[in-house]
């Protein structure tokens, strides 16, 4: 945070000056709001929306404050709309998009096999697990981030080669000569038929 707000009348020659978007009770509010102990990141909002009201530009705001130029431009916005008063609704940082309830109902469809879920396929892909997810609980991550979280959590849409190997050596899908019948006597059926149907 910057050493120029740090001081309480850091905005008190700013009352001088005629305000640019903020109404006196905006100002007031604000100005108040900084005289509690706020966590940094609502100070710098407040700061931001105090310094642009005096006609500060942006780039003068980030240098004074050391924020970057989409913070800055995100809450002059919001001050010239006259919604300075929403400065500590908006949560800090970065939105978290997948929770603790998308992460376990990962985990549990890819323990299960699509087809449980009406799908044709086996095998799940990173890809089909982003589209069920975001119908079923309205979040869309890429399939980049799906498979990053499965290897966080030490597993994989892909099947393991064991498993696979112990299935094919345990189905019985082969066919030896003991299983065909042998027929000595010959079957003229086939020749009567053609027969028939020549005529």
């Amino acid at each position: 945070m910057s050493h120029y707000l740090n001081q309480d009348t850091a905005f008190d020659d700013s009352e001088i000056h005629e305000s640019k978007f903020l109404t006196p009770f905006q100002r007031k509010a604000l100005l108040k709001h900084l005289q509690t102990n706020l966590q940094p990141e609502y100070r710098r909002r407040i700061e931001i929306m105090l310094l642009a009201d005096t006609g500060k530009t942006q780039t003068q705001i980030c240098e004074i404050l050391g924020c970057s130029q989409e913070m800055a431009r995100y809450w002059i916005g919001l001050a010239e709309a006259g919604l300075a008063h929403k400065w500590h609704e908006r949560p800090i940082g970065r939105p978290k998009i997948v929770n603790t309830q998308y992460i376990e109902r990962l985990k549990e469809l890819v323990s299960h096999s699509p087809r449980d879920y009406g799908y044709a396929f086996t095998y799940w892909t990173a890809q089909w697990l982003s589209k069920h997810l975001a119908n079923e609980l309205g979040i869309t991550i890429s399939d980049r981030h799906i498979n990053r979280l499965l290897k966080q959590m030490g597993l994989s849409t892909k099947p393991k080669a064991s498993s696979q190997r112990k299935i094919d050596l345990n189905q019985d899908t082969g066919i030896t000569i003991g299983d065909l019948q042998s027929n000595s006597e010959p079957s003229f059926h086939w020749s009567l038929n053609l027969m028939q149907t020549n005529n």
